[in-house]
């Protein structure tokens, strides 16, 4: 087999052994090579592979009643370290403790990541009902308030390829109309905050604001949800108050200086 042979095939089987682990969600913590298989539409034998790999390696533990697979430790290891030697979380964190006492409603952080929002940091509030969501959760940007203002500060080339993807709908509420969209960024960017009515999920709500590094870029949000019962029409303007304050202090922590207006 030649060189570049060889390499393209160890890249392709570092991709697939990615896609195995980025493959475990929540909603899907434990998979048998069937399952894995079927999934990623890959074949048995190069599962079975690369899946005993990833277990010798720690990145995948065997049940011993199922004998199917989970995540191992290594990836808890990893994910320590990527938390830890993030700005954004270190900073953010006492900040959106504060925010869920001020509103009483859990919190999070949120990165833009391959036309996505993906959430970094949870905060939970004290209510009973909560809410499916959880630290590396991906979601869509055109029906979460997370990741529509995210959207509204991209580049109008990275807002049109976003678009041209399409814009799936989740419920009856989610903005589906390319030109619509736009209007609500634009508004977006002149209110200083984004709301997500049902948008994603029938009956949650959720107010998000930008959170900026000392450039003046927009890196990430932090939004506060809740059921559209707690989180009324009528008490937007609280909320976004106190999300676009939270916003503000962890921008300042990142380095970023408000210019202050000229009267």
């Amino acid at each position: 087999m030649s060189a570049e042979k060889s390499e393209k095939r160890l890249l392709s089987s570092l991709q697939n052994a990615l896609q195995i682990l980025r493959s475990y969600t929540l909603d899907n913590p434990l998979q048998g090579i069937t399952d894995i298989s079927n999934n990623l539409g890959l074949g048995k034998s190069t599962v079975h592979r690369l899946v005993t790999t990833l277990a010798e390696e720690g990145f995948l533990i065997k049940d011993k009643e199922t004998q199917k697979y989970r995540l191992g430790y290594s990836v808890l290891a990893l994910s320590g370290v990527v938390t830890s030697n993030l700005d954004i979380y270190n900073e953010s964190l006492p900040v959106v403790r504060n925010l869920v006492n001020k509103v009483d409603e859990t919190a999070h952080i949120g990165v833009l990541d391959d036309g996505h929002i993906i959430y970094l940091l949870k905060v939970e509030c004290n209510h009973l009902v909560r809410f499916l969501t959880h630290v590396g959760r991906r979601n869509p940007l055109h029906c979460t308030s997370s990741g529509k203002v995210m959207l509204a500060h991209q580049t109008p080339e990275y807002i049109n390829d976003y678009i041209e993807n399409g814009l799936k709908g989740y419920t009856k509420s989610t903005i589906t109309n390319p030109r619509l969209l736009n209007k609500t960024l634009e508004e977006i960017r002149e209110k200083g905050y984004a709301t997500s009515y049902e948008e994603l999920l029938e009956g949650v709500h959720s107010v998000a604001a930008p959170i900026r590094d000392y450039t003046g870029k927009v890196i990430s949000s932090i939004t506060t949800v809740g059921p559209k019962q707690r989180i009324t029409l009528s008490k937007i303007p609280f909320f976004a108050k106190n999300v676009m304050e939270a916003a503000n202090e962890i921008s300042m922590k990142m380095g970023y200086m408000k210019r202050m207006r000229l009267s």
